[in-house]
């Protein structure tokens, strides 16, 4: 019988390359544990660093965001620098702006010697960036301090500024990070709103019935057209000392106003003349008239292209049908559209509609044949309605109670001399804007301002719209449309 093969693998030497190599496999297994080991226990620092890296740099970037809500609500801006701050440009066409008739903004400091320099070495500058309600404290001292700050001119032609910020976090457990970071603003090109209410053609017709429906408080009326008035009492009085209250000049003995003057491009006639007089008696002083062409009624003028933008970016758009309706985006071949109603009602107020755009019908610019008629019939609204049409007021309830501020007195320009006001039975919140007419089908009463490109009428006698005026719109602040922004790709951490 033959002898049985060895198994393969029996060689003493095999065996003993195989043991050295799983040796040093252990032996590296175990150097690459000890690595872990020691790169997790260095990684808890790191990843402690980075955090509080990136909160300074939050906090600086926070810091940033309250400078630019300055310019949305002058009550916030320390009173050392709200001067910097306002609109120091302008004409008379377009009301105050930051850019000069070159398009050169006001801001034209640099880092080393900028418009605005705020420090908290000094202690007044230290009071407004961590200790004052206006200024940083609030929001953000629990993340650190605010160090610097300065406004300088724009990096970039056509913006508004630079804003650079440093701060420092303050934590019990790390050491302090300081960081910077510098970013731009734009500006958006709105034309402030001037007068309580303006209007493009006449204003009421000389005969029963006819007369103006437009009643207006805190603010000017302007009309390029003739004015016709029921009696000369109608016209408010200007009066320094008039109560300022939310009550009708129905309520009081004799209208009056502490602000109100009338710009008429032509005349005014009275309906009812005191006896013995003609359809143009004496009227106040406060009443101007022939101011077309010269020197002009000067109605503010928004321009269809550049407002059309904005909204698509900051706002929101919608296309009008010929039968009133509203399509989101001017999508009018894919929906049914919504009501007037359903899109822009507030349920209660700070339920803010901010910029609505209602184009025509066809999305070009307004013409006499693509104009529609949207028919506004809800209790209350909050927004900028801008619509490139005819506008039908009905509100079918009795409105919102708002508190308001009252303009300055004649003269002031402080905010702490406007005079808080409780407005009743308020409507509108905001501007009305219509391309075309203004029909009122029931009383409305606004607290903001209405322009119409053509008159404004009313379905008979004693169904009115009743305005007090925002004097924030006069500096061009729109509620719900950022007067400044940041600028895509300007941010920038610099050390």
């Amino acid at each position: 019988m033959r002898g049985l093969r060895k198994s393969e693998g029996t060689n003493p030497y095999e065996r003993g390359h195989v043991l050295l190599a799983a040796l040093m496999l252990i032996v590296l297994l175990g150097i690459v544990g000890m690595t872990s080991l020691y790169l997790a226990s260095q990684d808890g620092p790191g990843v402690s660093a980075m955090k509080e890296d990136s909160r300074a740099q939050q906090l600086a970037d926070g810091a940033a965001d309250v400078v630019m809500s300055w310019f949305h609500d002058s009550s916030t801006i320390p009173a050392a620098i709200a001067g910097l701050l306002a609109k120091r440009h302008g004409d008379s066409a377009n009301g105050p702006s930051f850019f000069d008739a070159t398009g050169r903004s006001q801001f034209v400091g640099t880092a080393d010697h900028p418009d605005i320099f705020l420090d908290e070495a000094n202690q007044v500058d230290n009071q407004m960036l961590n200790g004052s309600p206006n200024g940083f404290h609030n929001s953000l001292s629990e993340l650190g301090r605010i160090n610097r700050v300065k406004v300088y001119g724009p990096l970039q032609p056509g913006l508004l500024n630079t804003v650079e910020v440093t701060a420092t976090t303050t934590t019990v457990d790390h050491r302090p990070v300081a960081r910077t970071v510098q970013l731009q603003l734009g500006a958006l090109s709105i034309p402030a709103v001037r007068a309580a209410a303006q209007v493009g053609q006449a204003l009421g017709v000389l005969q029963q019935g006819g007369e103006s429906p437009v009643m207006i408080h805190w603010g000017d009326l302007r009309v390029l057209g003739d004015l016709a008035v029921q009696r000369v009492e109608d016209l408010a009085i200007k009066n320094i000392a008039a109560p300022v209250t939310d009550q009708s000049y129905s309520q009081m003995l004799y209208a009056q106003d502490r602000w109100t003057e009338y710009w008429i491009g032509g005349t005014v006639s009275v309906i009812t003349p005191p006896p013995g007089q003609s359809e143009n008696p004496p009227l106040p002083e406060n009443v101007h008239l022939h101011q077309y062409p010269t020197p002009g009624v000067r109605l503010d003028r928004w321009d269809y292209d550049s407002l059309k933008k904005i909204a698509l970016r900051w706002g929101t758009y919608y296309r009008l049908d010929q039968v009133g309706r509203l399509h989101p985006q001017g999508a009018m071949d894919s929906d049914q559209g919504i009501t007037p109603a359903e899109a822009l009602e507030s349920q209660a107020t700070e339920d803010y509609r901010g910029l609505v755009f209602i184009d025509t019908v066809d999305g070009q610019p307004p013409r006499v044949d693509n104009m529609g008629t949207l028919v506004l019939d809800t209790d209350y609204v909050e927004g900028l309605l801008v619509v490139q049409g005819h506008l039908a007021l009905k509100p079918r309830a009795s409105g919102k109670s708002i508190l308001v501020l009252s303009p300055s007195p004649p003269g002031a320009g402080s905010v702490g001399t406007r005079v808080p006001v409780q407005l009743s039975g308020i409507h509108v919140n905001g501007l009305l804007y219509a391309a075309g007419g203004i029909r009122i089908e029931r009383s409305v009463r606004l607290y903001g301002a209405m322009m119409a490109g053509q008159s404004v009428t009313s379905i008979g006698t004693g169904t009115i719209i009743e305005v007090w005026y925002n004097a924030d719109l006069a500096q061009g602040l729109f509620r719900g449309i950022p007067v400044v922004y940041r600028a895509p790709g300007t941010w920038l951490a610099k050390y």
